[in-house]
């Protein structure tokens, strides 16, 4: 999707941004949004409740599954 670039509020107005209900390009603009998702919003993480001692033990294991996470999308792009 292209970036588009406005000098003021007037010059937004001017162009419309938003696409009416039933148009095949807002269709194919969702498609495009939630295809770009799926590409890089995999997260994983371990289902279930986890109990913590403190608020450092919780940002400890989140940082970790950020890390697997973080990991496995490298992964991902680097198997195309």
């Amino acid at each position: 999707m292209p970036v588009r670039r406005f000098r003021s509020i007037e010059e937004m107005k001017a162009q419309p941004m938003w696409r009416r209900p039933g148009d095949p390009a807002l269709y194919r603009a969702i498609a495009a949004v939630w295809e770009m998702g799926m590409r890089t919003g995999v997260h994983r993480f371990p289902p279930g409740v986890y109990k913590h001692h403190s608020m450092e033990d919780l940002n400890a294991q989140t940082e970790r599954w950020m890390e697997e996470n973080f990991r496995a999308f490298h992964a991902r792009r680097s198997a195309r």
